[in-house]
């Protein structure tokens, strides 16, 4: 833990990726927020993994049919993947494991910015799981769960989630603070310099420039890409954001979009959502939703929905 003139500042490793804890004018409770924080996202990475097999959702994973009771950071994303799934009509759709699995993405690949992983070559495809309904159970009193016949992934919504629980951890801890773990953030309080929190939006074909930079206080942010998360199978380039209506990985048009919301979570359930929506659909359908996003086309075209427009503090000419 490190402390930068007045504000704390914690980084730490989990869940695939650099998660970073800012507190501005910190209380003297601060730090004692900042480790309640890492807790809460240890929990959500130890219980929601798909790369332990020893995981809590793993071992739910292993006999989807039968009733499970779970830890409650667990049975807490699984009801959150179920809403997400109803409210966006099935685009988010969380079992998408044994997809993944047939693709080669059946453990944690080393994705790196520059350089494209290469898995083995894919396995018999599952039935696209967009193609039944979804009908998991739950009991509350218990704790229990059962997902039905189909395992499921919930890495992005469970960073999300993350994110979520470890912001109001830092609630009070100060002025203002910050939770960001890989692209999902939340921005609370007016920022270090008192107008709110600067977020560049990166450029999903690389380099160092960002396409935007959008001023949030008080909100989240989240964005769907295939600049990291992208490997070889056979010659063929693959990525992670599954289309659960074919079963593969989606050919959208897209190569990112970024959504601003209230909630961490809901932004990485939108942004995906939207991204599975297509460059023909995904400004319709943000507007429709009210949803403020960011999305960039495959030719590097930088477009906005009508909410984003006043997040957005600087933006490059890509419009088109």
């Amino acid at each position: 833990m490190t402390t930068a003139t007045a504000d704390l500042q914690h980084t730490f490793r989990a869940m695939a990726t650099d998660v970073h804890l800012h507190v501005v004018d910190p209380t003297a409770a601060a730090r004692a927020a900042l480790q309640r924080a890492e807790d809460v996202v240890a929990a959500v990475a130890s219980t929601c993994t798909r790369f332990d097999p020893s995981s809590a959702l793993m071992r739910v994973n292993a006999a989807p049919r039968q009733w499970h009771r779970v830890p409650a950071e667990l049975y807490a994303a699984l009801r959150e993947a179920y809403d997400a799934y109803r409210l966006t009509g099935g685009a988010f759709d969380p079992r998408v494991l044994e997809t993944l699995t047939s693709w080669g993405y059946d453990r944690s690949l080393p994705f790196r910015s520059g350089a494209v992983a290469v898995a083995a070559g894919p396995a018999a495809p599952p039935r696209p799981p967009g193609r039944r309904t979804w009908r998991p159970r739950f009991d509350e009193r218990q704790h229990a769960v059962r997902l039905g016949p189909v395992p499921v992934d919930l890495g992005g919504i469970g960073k999300g989630l993350a994110v979520r629980w470890a912001a109001r951890e830092l609630a009070g801890a100060g002025r203002a603070g910050l939770v960001e773990a890989g692209g999902d953030l939340y921005a609370a309080g007016s920022g270090p310099e008192g107008a709110g929190w600067n977020v560049a939006v990166e450029d999903p074909r690389g380099g160092d420039e960002p396409l935007a930079v959008l001023t949030l206080s008080d909100l989240a942010c989240a964005t769907s890409s295939v600049r990291l998360r992208h490997w070889r199978v056979d010659g063929q380039d693959v990525h992670h954001l599954i289309d659960p209506r074919t079963g593969r990985p989606a050919r959208s048009g897209l190569l990112s979009v970024t959504v601003v919301a209230a909630d961490p979570a809901l932004a990485e359930v939108w942004s995906k959502a939207l991204f599975l929506a297509g460059r023909g659909r995904v400004r319709q359908v943000a507007d429709e939703q009210g949803l403020a996003a960011m999305l960039v086309g495959s030719d590097g075209s930088v477009g906005l929905s009508r909410a984003m427009r006043p997040y957005v503090s600087w933006q490059v000419s890509r419009d088109r």
